[in-house]
């Protein structure tokens, strides 16, 4: 009698698991998937959201205020429009903000989030503040 239940299927393997035929190459491990860059609308969204959140208002007074539709907005905070300067500032105006505070708090995180990135990847490779193009003439 077996010990298995009757709607149950039974699985018998063809080799003991992690075993190669004979001659067979070894397994290749597939590297690592290269960790993407947030995008741009995902770091602005996330700052306004954040703001949002911590002024503890609701989404539709601040689209009210910075007359924007509140579905916009809300896709704006997601990260699923690519909005103007124009809503951005609006926006950012309506949470008591520049639109160059908007700009700066958003390239903070972009440093902030892409330095996990980069300190694997580019190993023995100093940054300056002063990288960038040089003329000479």
């Amino acid at each position: 009698m077996s010990n298995h239940l009757p709607n149950e299927a039974r699985v018998i393997p063809l080799r003991p698991h992690g075993a190669r035929p004979s001659g067979a190459p070894p397994r290749q491990v597939p590297p690592a998937p290269a960790a993407k860059e947030p995008l741009w609308r995902d770091l602005v969204g996330d700052v306004l959201r954040r703001e949002r959140l911590a002024q503890e208002r609701t989404l539709k007074d601040v689209a009210d205020e910075a007359r924007i539709s509140m579905p916009y907005l809300s896709e704006v905070e997601r990260g699923r429009k690519e909005a103007s300067s124009e809503v951005l500032a609006a926006a950012a105006h309506a949470l008591g903000l520049g639109l160059g505070d908007l700009l700066t708090r958003a390239q903070g995180e972009l440093t902030r989030v892409t330095s996990r990135y980069t300190a694997g990847s580019r190993r023995g490779v100093t940054t300056s503040s002063r990288d960038g193009m040089c003329l000479a003439a």
